[in-house]
């Protein structure tokens, strides 16, 4: 029986939000094993002088735990 997990993580890039949805998935993947799918939750943006300076997803990355051997 599988179990997954997840965890909830939140990146940003100055390009937009695929971007930020594409480093936040590299980065996890990096840390992560067993990747299965994955939610973006919300969108956000950093606005100064009237311009969108930073783009923020937060996204939950789902993930199967592995089974340990006894």
């Amino acid at each position: 029986m599988a179990v997954a997990s997840v965890s909830t993580i939140t990146s940003a890039s100055p390009v937009g939000w695929q971007d930020a949805i594409e480093r936040g998935f590299e980065r996890a993947s990096k840390t992560l094993r067993n990747i299965t799918g994955m939610q973006v939750v919300s969108e956000k943006a950093r606005v100064e002088d009237g311009r969108i300076t930073e783009y923020l997803v937060t996204m939950q990355v789902i993930f199967v735990l592995e089974e340990r051997s006894s």
